[in-house]
């Protein structure tokens, strides 16, 4: 059944209807009649009959409280099974209970003993709901939902029904703008209350659907134990932003389209008007390569030719994700910085302050010129002693002096303006650096120029290509050797750095698959955070130049092994900066863990849309309750079986107004 169709039948649902003749309201079964009210909580009488006849009352079921005294008041609240409670006259029907127990009396099945008033007392228990809100109808007819209770009277005024399965869709597709409708919404599930399904499996299903748009631009976060459904679900949204990206009217590089066409993110038909990228950072590699637990169903193999694969290892149709940190500079030193940025020491801080950006006036202003190429020069020098392989024929340039350039090699100088090999370019830094506090030359500098000769950045390079924290201490750093945890992201052969290839890739709407399944975990963060920042950059400068920046959609495997610990100053910040900028950038975050605990606060404060599968322990439960109304699904969020229970997910949508409990279906269907 098509989604138009769906929803113009749900269009023509009527909420409070009633039956012309008994004026009993017709949107479901009746379970109970409240005892208690106030503006959070509903306290039902209910009976094991009603119970009987409405198939079933589960934990998180949702039902509708009914005001029934005024034909004209249009207006039912919204409630959800929590547990039992207790009613006022259980210790007397307890007390009756021990005594049959006592005298040995049979008090069930078809040869009971117990008396029909006894028998009528004993079915009858107490039931406790949270108020999520209400829905009302307007003069206009028109359908609203408001989360929370504007008035209330006296408990025994209501009726509460559970909702026939048109009613039920009718409420969990409920949007902030009223009933869920665009013509990219997709259908994602169906509603499913618990793991037990005996009544479940005997009532019509009842279709979820999802709206892309919640996603786009927004934090995404899927949390359960793995082999859940987690990877399922992201391919479900995966394939929901294909399909709408498809539709996109505009590319993401037409220039012609005036500044303001550039502003808006959607179409009237809630199209976005540009093409969709999304980036999968693919830690197991089951989006990137096939496998049999899958089945067919990788991304790369049902978007062939919308995928571009990128790998840390050469493989066939994969690119290879490498730097030429030589003819890159500014590009493999951040990686250094990132990679020194769990190593401790004053040196290495200094290392990491380096700052080897060309200045905005180079090479246009000499000065500035030649301190910028002496701290290239430097820090190729550090390269090469750490056995990173340069280019065949690789020269160093840069503007010497002669009296150091005598210094160096008093017979045969060396003059870097010809050009010098990277073993001469380290033998001429490293003299320079052994004599810098005792060679005149350095003395009548500082005197004559008010400064040094070697600047602060110069003297970190310096220390980290001799070793030597000072000129006249020994050997007591580890220096450039700590280069060689990131010398396998380095080739001496490619041109076109792979960042810039992505972003490229991205902007067109293509779907591009890191395939980090082959590194270690600290070339995984390396990798990541790059690609990130320099995503991230290029969005900023877009929007703060008035250039369209269409949606680009980040997804992460196992985030835990990428994003900070908690708060975490060392790490990971740009995806703190994703998580709170990302939304006026047009970027979206959709990430996945088993580990809710270990993701930063302000992540998890900043996500909009959340999934949860089986979580089996109290410390991540205990992280979840923190948010919207997921402590009503505290207790079943452990019970069930991760093995049974795959893709029974708790859901809650950036527009969809409380949490609703799904069984998501199976990809690709």
């Amino acid at each position: 059944m098509g989604l138009t169709k769906v929803i113009t039948q749900l269009a023509t649902v009527d909420l409070f209807a009633r039956d012309p003749q008994t004026q009993v309201f017709l949107a479901g079964g009746f379970v109970g009649r409240p005892y208690y009210v106030d503006y959070r909580e509903v306290h039902l009488l209910v009976a094991d009959s009603w119970k009987k006849q409405a198939q079933g009352l589960p934990q998180g079921a949702l039902l509708l409280a009914y005001y029934e005294n005024e034909p004209t008041v249009y207006e039912a609240f919204l409630l959800r099974v929590l547990q039992p409670t207790r009613l006022p006259t259980d210790e007397q029907v307890i007390s009756a209970m021990i005594a049959y127990y006592k005298d040995n009396l049979k008090t069930s099945g078809q040869d009971s003993q117990l008396d029909s008033f006894t028998r009528y007392e004993f079915s009858f228990s107490g039931l406790r709901c949270r108020i999520l809100g209400t829905f009302y109808q307007t003069a206009t007819g028109q359908l609203h939902f408001g989360a929370d209770v504007e008035s209330f009277y006296s408990a025994h005024n209501y009726s509460v029904l559970k909702p026939n399965p048109k009613v039920l869709e009718l409420l969990v597709n409920y949007r902030e703008s009223g009933i869920t409708g665009q013509p990219t919404d997709i259908r994602i599930g169906q509603v499913r209350y618990s793991s037990t399904r005996r009544f479940h499996s005997q009532l019509p299903q009842v279709p979820v659907f999802i709206s892309p748009q919640d996603f786009l631009g927004h934090r995404t976060a899927l949390f359960g134990m793995t082999r859940t459904g987690k990877s399922n679900l992201v391919k479900k949204i995966i394939q929901a932003t294909v399909l709408m990206s498809a539709r996109a009217p505009y590319e993401s590089n037409q220039a012609a389209i005036p500044v303001t066409e550039h502003l808006e993110r959607f179409t009237l038909d809630g199209v976005p008007k540009y093409p969709v990228g999304q980036i999968i950072f693919d830690i197991n590699g089951e989006y990137a390569n096939a496998n049999l637990q899958d089945a067919g169903t990788a991304i790369f193999e049902l978007y062939r030719d919308q995928v571009t694969r990128y790998s840390t290892l050469p493989k066939p149709d994969f690119k290879v994700m490498k730097v030429n940190f030589y003819q890159d500079v500014v590009s493999g030193f951040e990686l250094v910085r990132a990679h020194l940025a769990l190593s401790g020491g004053s040196y290495v801080e200094n290392v990491r302050a380096v700052d080897l950006t060309p200045p905005p006036d180079y090479p246009n202003n000499y000065s500035s010129k030649i301190r910028y190429d002496r701290k290239v020069a430097a820090y190729l020098a550090c390269l090469h002693r750490a056995g990173f392989s340069a280019p065949p024929n690789f020269k160093v340039r840069f503007e010497g002096q002669t009296e150091l350039n005598h210094l160096v090699r008093p017979d045969d100088p060396l003059d870097p303006r010809r050009g010098l090999t990277l073993a001469e370019t380290v033998f001429w830094f490293s003299t320079l650096w052994l004599n810098y506090t005792t060679h005149e030359f350095f003395a009548d500098y500082k005197a004559r120029e008010g400064h040094e000769w070697a600047d602060e950045d110069l003297k970190a390079l310096l220390a980290l290509l001799t070793r030597r924290k000072s000129p006249t201490s020994g050997v007591n750093i580890d220096g450039y050797l700590k280069l060689r945890g990131v010398i396998e992201l380095h080739t001496p052969t490619l041109s076109q750095p792979f960042d810039k290839e992505i972003t490229a890739d991205l902007r067109q709407g293509r779907i591009v698959i890191i395939d980090l399944s082959q590194g270690n975990p600290e070339i995984q963060r390396l990798y990541s955070e790059r690609i990130c920042q320099y995503l991230f950059a290029d969005a900023m400068q877009r929007f703060i130049s008035n250039q369209p920046n269409n949606f680009i959609q980040f997804y992460f495997e196992e985030a835990h092994n990428l994003f900070p610990k908690h708060e975490d100053p060392r790490t990971g910040q740009i995806y703190l900066r994703l998580a709170k900028e990302g939304a006026k950038l047009n970027v979206g975050l959709i990430y996945l863990t088993q580990e809710v605990s270990a993701i930063s606060s302000a992540i998890l404060k900043n996500t909009q849309n959340w999934f949860i599968t089986h979580l089996n322990n109290q410390e991540e439960i205990r992280e979840i309750q923190k948010y919207y109304d997921f402590a009503d699904f505290a207790d079943s969020l452990m019970q069930f079986s991760a093995s049974t229970d795959k893709g029974f997910v708790r859901m809650k949508t950036y527009s969809n107004p409380f949490v609703v409990p799904i069984q998501v279906d199976r990809f690709p269907q």
